[in-house]
């Protein structure tokens, strides 16, 4: 399966592949010796071949596991929760209104979870660099493989220099010193911890998702003593706001329409807070215990995730009406962040400069994660033949060094904010990848349903996989309903009287046929074909995972 050839031959006919896991040390030393292991679990000798589908000996051998069960938690905390949850929420309420924001942002955390669950369930299966892009490949389609990898590296290449531009505007809420200065400083920051063994990475994220998880609680239990007039001088708010403008907005249209279509507005800023929390699973290859680290940490995340950004909502719902005009703040910084306006408005100055700093520590790491997604998910498509066998190319401590640098030299796009407007470059960057987001969504729900079909075809017993949840079938059925939904309307604005906006429907929508052509010049040039239920090779991952020595467990 995945084979570059043209006569790609089927998932069940994997050309005298031998797949292996974890045959390197969980410390990634190299004392222990791979064909021992492997001699001992009854296994054939090593076999490079780059079209392997589970983990490859390439991967094995080349690539060290520093990640443990903590990074990946934070790993997936601190991807989520960043300018999404500290600047758009005001957005999000001045469109739908404090309830249809709390409505959105519910219905898209419903997704996140069965997303969560979805990419848990499948890479504890298959704990391979490039999760879900890997995933496509073995259950799906190497075509769809291929469209979804190469969507992913094109929107991360195009995500670290948005987040990096992201830093030039918040550093302009202090000074007026040149953003080159800025773009200079964090891209020799993120080159740094992107060649760094990845246990470095790890613990910067550790370390920047404890800040961010600091800040959104003191965020939080502050809103609500603003709330209740508990700072001196300050009346009490309650639910004020909620019934005066109302708990809904009309957006675009009037009545119960313009409310729903306000509702419906908040989707693309509530996908893209939660952005980031699929993540996790881009490095199981570097992770120790991928297959039980990794589908704890999807339910964690969730858990933490859903519940800051649900009591972020409500909170901000109740501090500032929907139709306060500060929140159409456009300068980029802290001041258009509804938790600056609550707490300016009760007289407390230093909350906005802290959010700032918060902010600019929210943007590099989402900078840096976006390096990792793209690297890993670029070595993994070197795996499978379909980028060049350059980017196999890794350090001594197991860093894809040739991937970093083709992400590094995409870095000095950050440069376009010297000519331009330099929130006008971040917007129009982020929208271009806010579709990305929905599509790997998408990618992700539907491996896990093609996995959980062909379990069923093959009649194996779900019992067998190292997670499973027996409703999550339902839910990514109905989760890539939704999503698809989403995807496909994201833009509907530009389609109403006096809405068009071409920079609006192309980053609405560009996504969509880059997708498309991509999946269908490699079917054509490769033959690929879409797999039928029985070709996966199930029992083979399922005997493999059987001889981890990791631990597996159902809940």
């Amino acid at each position: 399966m995945g084979s570059t050839n043209d006569d790609d031959t089927s998932p069940g006919t994997t050309k005298g592949i031998t797949p292996v896991v974890n045959a390197s040390p969980a410390d990634g030393s190299s004392s222990s010796d791979p064909e021992d292991q492997r001699a001992a679990n009854g296994l054939g000798p090593l076999v490079d071949d780059h079209d392997g589908d589970l983990v490859t000996d390439v991967e094995n051998r080349d690539l060290k596991r520093g990640l443990g069960e903590r990074h990946l938690t934070m790993l997936g905390i601190a991807g989520a929760i960043g300018t999404g949850l500290f600047l758009s929420l005001g957005g999000a309420i001045q469109t739908g209104g404090p309830l249809g924001a709390l409505l959105g942002y519910a219905m898209v955390g419903g997704i996140v979870c069965a997303v969560q669950f979805a990419l848990g369930e499948v890479t504890a299966l298959l704990p391979v660099t490039g999760s879900f892009v890997r995933h496509a490949g073995f259950l799906v389609d190497p075509a769809f493989e291929f469209a979804i990898g190469w969507n992913l590296v094109y929107g991360n290449l195009l995500s670290i220099p948005s987040e990096i531009t992201a830093i030039c505007v918040l550093f302009e809420f202090w000074t007026d010193l040149t953003p080159a200065v800025w773009i200079i400083v964090f891209m020799i920051l993120t080159v740094l911890v992107g060649v760094a063994f990845v246990r470095i990475f790890g613990e910067v994220e550790y370390f920047f998702g404890i800040l961010k998880v600091l800040l959104v609680v003191f965020l939080i239990i502050l809103g609500l003593v603003i709330d209740l007039g508990g700072i001196p001088g300050t009346p009490r708010i309650g639910f004020l706001y909620w019934q005066n403008p109302g708990p809904f907005v009309e957006y675009i249209a009037t009545g119960n329409w313009g409310k729903f279509l306000g509702f419906w507005g908040v989707m693309t800023s509530a996908v893209f807070s939660f952005a980031g929390v699929e993540s996790i699973a881009m490095a199981a290859a570097e992770t120790k215990n991928p297959r039980r680290a990794i589908p704890r940490a999807c339910k964690q995340v969730f858990l933490r995730v859903l519940l800051f950004y649900m009591l972020a909502v409500l909170i901000v719902g109740m501090l500032v009406a929907s139709n306060d005009p500060r929140l159409g703040d456009e300068s980029g910084t802290a001041a258009q962040s509804p938790f600056v306006i609550a707490a300016s408005a009760a007289g407390i100055k230093a909350i906005p400069s802290l959010v700032n700093a918060i902010v600019i520590t929210s943007a590099w790491s989402s900078s840096n994660q976006s390096l990792l997604a793209g690297t890993r998910v670029l070595y993994g498509l070197a795996l499978k033949g379909q980028a060049p066998k350059i980017f196999l190319r890794t350090t001594s401590w197991g860093t894809p060094y040739v991937c970093v640098s083709l992400f590094t030299v995409f870095m000095f796009l950050a440069f376009l904010t010297l000519n331009n407007d330099a929130l006008t470059v971040f917007y129009w960057l982020m929208d271009l990848t806010a579709a990305g987001v929905l599509v790997s969504w998408s990618a992700i729900l539907f491996n896990h349903i093609r996995m959980k079909l062909a379990m069923k075809k093959q009649g194996l017993p779900l019992a067998r996989l190292p997670w499973h949840n027996s409703w999550s079938i339902y839910s990514s059925y109905i989760a890539l309903s939704l999503t698809l939904l989403i995807l496909f309307t994201n833009g509907f604005s530009v389609f109403t009287t006096g809405g068009w906006d071409p920079e609006t429907f192309v980053s609405s929508y560009l996504d969509i046929p880059l997708v498309l052509c991509a999946y269908l010049i490699w079917k054509f040039t490769k033959k690929t074909k879409l797999y039928s239920l029985t070709e996966i090779p199930l029992e083979d991952a399922l005997k493999q995972a059987e001889l981890e020595v990791e631990e597996s467990y159902h809940d």
